[in-house]
C-alpha cells in the first residue's frame, strides 16, 4: 500500500485531467438519474462536476445548472460538452476548491457525486455547505463510494470510507427542516482496467429541505 499523494489539490487534479484525454465516461451517474426522476426541474448546483456529464444531463432535462470544480481543464471540457449538447444557455461553470471558496446562492438541487479525493479535502465541511446551499423545498443528493472495488485486492492507499449513519450525523440536518428520503447502500457492477468483473458498493443520501 502506498502513501496518499501530498500534492496540493489544484495541482493534483489539474495534472490528472491534463495527462488524460478523458477521465470520466461522459455519461451521467446512474444514481443521479434514479434519484432525480421525480423532481421538478429548477436550479441545480453540481459540486465536483468534473467534465460535466451530470450537469449536462440535468440541463438537457430542464434544469439550469451551475457546475463547480477545482480543475480549469475539467471545466473547459464541461463547457465543450454543454456546447455539443446544445445547453450552453442552461449551464455555467465556476472554479472552486470547495474549501477556500464555494459557489454562492441557493439551489433547488445540490448534487454531490463521489466527492472523494486522495488529496486534502474537508468532506464534512463541504457537505454541510452543500446542505446550506439548498433552497426551501429543494433537494440535497449525495452519493459516495462505500469501499474499494471487489477486484482491488490491494488498496492503492489508506483511506477511510464513509458510513451511512456517519455522513448523516455529520450533515446534522434538523428534523424540523429536513426530510430524509433515501438512505441506502447500493451494489453495482464494476470492471477493472484489465477487464476483471466485480462490484462496488456506494452509499446514497437524499434529503428534502421542507422550509
Amino acid at each position: 500500500m502506498t502513501e496518499m499523494p501530498t500534492m496540493r489539490p489544484e495541482e493534483f487534479w489539474e495534472t490528472r485531467y491534463r495527462t488524460n484525454d478523458r477521465v470520466w465516461s461522459g455519461r451521467p451517474n446512474p444514481l443521479l438519474v434514479r434519484e432525480t426522476a421525480g423532481l421538478r426541474p429548477g436550479t441545480a448546483l453540481d459540486l465536483g462536476c468534473g467534465e460535466g456529464a451530470d450537469a449536462v444531463w440535468l440541463a438537457t432535462h430542464g434544469w439550469r445548472v451551475t457546475g463547480a470544480d477545482i480543475s480549469a481543464t475539467a471545466l473547459d471540457r464541461a463547457a465543450a460538452h454543454a456546447a455539443e449538447a446544445g445547453v450552453t444557455d442552461r449551464t455555467s461553470w465556476e472554479r472552486h476548491e470547495l474549501g477556500p471558496s464555494f459557489p454562492r446562492g441557493r439551489f433547488d438541487l445540490v448534487n454531490v457525486q463521489y466527492l472523494q479525493s486522495p488529496v486534502a479535502l474537508d468532506q464534512r465541511e463541504v457537505l454541510r455547505r452543500a446542505a446550506d446551499a439548498v433552497a426551501a423545498g429543494g433537494t440535497l443528493l449525495v452519493v459516495l463510494h462505500a469501499g474499494w472495488p471487489s477486484w482491488q485486492t490491494e488498496p492503492p492507499f489508506d483511506h477511510t470510507f464513509p458510513t451511512l449513519r456517519g455522513v448523516l450525523d455529520d450533515l446534522a440536518l434538523p428534523e424540523e427542516h429536513w426530510t430524509v428520503q433515501t438512505l441506502e447502500s447500493v451494489r453495482r457492477t464494476s470492471t477493472s482496467p484489465d477487464g476483471t468483473e466485480g462490484f462496488r458498493d456506494d452509499h446514497v443520501w437524499r434529503a428534502r429541505r421542507t422550509d
